[in-house]
């Protein structure tokens, strides 16, 4: 029986990874910064999931967290972050730098910092044979996201110096890079316009929106004895919109 760790796994796309994982049988924990969600949704996801709360971008939040976190970690999901910084559209803050370094600085918390601290925390836990899986989006490889998708590529860039460094051991690290994902609270009614999403539909070879059970069955993939060869990748999950060479 595997220990599992899904950062974020309160909403969204972590419950649904946290769901199936849990599914199979593996041991579950969620994280994440809020307690009551991570309790609601451990409750309801059964007794292989259990919650521990705490704010990924904080170091010393992510140090006292150890002590209820597994000794031994056989799949880690980075999957915590988000856009901290939709109400300004990039590069128009319009208040002097201080206000362009909070929102790039906010974003690069959320989405880089909580993934680089918590894998960071946890390598001496990481089991031979592991699987590291990271999440950027498709906005790493667009215009038009400013400290968000500057964050997400971040990420990438990051993921092929850890391949690297636990290799050794046996280890994957990759990356899903989704594209728009229906039924999610990023993309619920404040997060994107409907005139953008027809756009991204449109944009896409497959012609239809992505939905979670897209992200499970990859992340389960990733997670699995059968990927053992496949590290350092970014997996590119959004219908065919940004083509692979």
């Amino acid at each position: 029986m595997r220990q599992i760790i899904v950062t974020g796994g309160g909403t969204g796309l972590g419950r649904a990874i946290a769901a199936a994982f849990a599914e199979q049988g593996e041991q579950v924990v969620i994280t994440g910064r809020r307690k009551d969600v991570l309790a609601e949704a451990a409750a309801e996801l059964g007794p292989n999931v259990r919650a521990v709360a705490f704010d990924a971008a904080d170091p010393a939040q992510v140090e006292a967290a150890l002590a209820e976190l597994p000794e031994r970690v056989d799949v880690l999901v980075n999957n915590a972050g988000g856009n901290r910084d939709r109400t300004t559209p990039p590069g128009a803050y319009g208040t002097g730098l201080a206000a362009v370094a909070a929102a790039w600085q906010a974003n690069l918390d959320a989405n880089l910092l909580t993934a680089l601290l918590v894998t960071t925390a946890l390598a001496d836990r990481l089991a031979e044979g592991a699987r590291i899986v990271n999440f950027s989006s498709i906005a790493a490889h667009r215009g038009g996201s400013g400290s968000y998708g500057a964050s997400k590529a971040a990420i990438e860039n990051w993921n092929l110096t850890l391949a690297q460094q636990v290799a050794e051991r046996g280890i994957t690290a990759n990356v899903i890079a989704p594209g728009y994902i229906a039924e999610t609270e990023f993309f619920g009614p404040a997060g994107i316009a409907p005139e953008r999403v027809a756009q991204n539909l449109a944009q896409s070879t497959t012609k239809r929106l992505g939905l979670p059970a897209d992200i499970v069955a990859a992340t389960l993939f990733l997670a699995s004895p059968a990927a053992g060869h496949l590290t350092a990748q970014v997996l590119h999950l959004d219908g065919g919109t940004v083509t692979g060479r």
